[in-house]
């Protein structure tokens, strides 16, 4: 009673089935994948925002490229702000979800050395050709406190280099590229600005990351294994309902069949002949 399962559309339905299995359970370890990531970064984030801080320089230096182990880790640094060579990032959003830009100003550290400071966010400007209000930075001699970033790179944020930007605006956050227009070096990544805290609350300190939610990852790797166990019993249980239909099928139209003869009449005899 199963000999339907050569038939064309069951042998689709069966290959169908054999490439979802795998497919499904590699969906299955890429979710889980993304849920340890998700939960080593946090770990990450957490060690590296609760360590003491350090001197800036003592993690980075000009050129240096910042590795994701000392990412948002606090530093200090003492020196000046310098206001003249300040530029704003572009596309940049508040904490609101508003669109504005960072302000971005070098900052020239004590006893030598040059690193670049987020400040925090500020609206645009009406005109996208013109520089913002940017408050300004503190005077003199300043320790400041911030969580260091890696530089900022196509490919890793997504977000495109335009070159023929008006004066004084840029999309990345690239040492190096400050470090050609400044004509100094300039110590790698940078720093998110979070202390001595800004007057009037502007510009907007940049939120320091989310260190405790885990995502949906796990859940998603556990519904695609599920799935990948349901395909084949799916398949046992569409066979086991197709037999029985064909059982019943063949049942009706033989039970049809007889009730068919037994309602044909029976030819009456000829007369006999004298």
């Amino acid at each position: 009673m199963y000999r339907f399962l050569m038939t064309r559309q069951w042998l689709i339905l069966a290959l169908l089935s054999l490439v979802l299995i795998p497919t499904m359970i590699e969906l299955g370890f890429w979710q889980l994948h993304r849920h340890e990531h998700k939960v080593a970064q946090n770990a990450l984030i957490s060690r590296n925002l609760k360590a003491d801080p350090v001197a800036v320089s003592a993690l980075t230096s000009p050129g240096h490229t910042v590795p994701r182990s000392d990412y948002w880790r606090a530093v200090t640094a003492t020196g000046t702000f310098d206001e003249k060579h300040e530029v704003v990032v572009r596309r940049r959003t508040a904490t609101d979800g508003s669109i504005g830009v960072h302000v971005l100003v070098p900052f020239d550290l004590k006893g030598g050395g040059t690193v670049l400071i987020n400040r925090g966010w500020v609206p645009s400007a009406d005109d996208q050709h013109a520089f913002p209000d940017v408050p300004a930075a503190p005077r003199g001699e300043v320790t400041v406190t911030g969580r260091l970033k890696a530089d900022e790179t196509t490919g890793a944020s997504g977000i495109k280099d335009i070159s023929d930007l008006p004066d004084r605006q840029v999309m990345l956050i690239s040492s190096a590229q400050q470090a050609r227009l400044l004509d100094r070096p300039v110590l790698g990544g940078y720093v998110e600005l979070t202390a001595p805290a800004p007057k009037n609350g502007s510009p907007e300190p940049i939120e320091a990351p989310d260190d405790s939610s885990i995502g949906p990852h796990m859940a998603y790797a556990v519904q695609w294994w599920l799935f990948a166990a349901g395909v084949p019993v799916g398949f046992v249980v569409l066979a086991r309902r197709e037999k029985r239909d064909r059982i019943a099928a063949a049942e009706a139209a033989a039970a049809a069949a007889a009730a068919a003869e037994d309602a044909t009449p029976e030819p009456e005899p000829e007369p006999a002949q004298a």
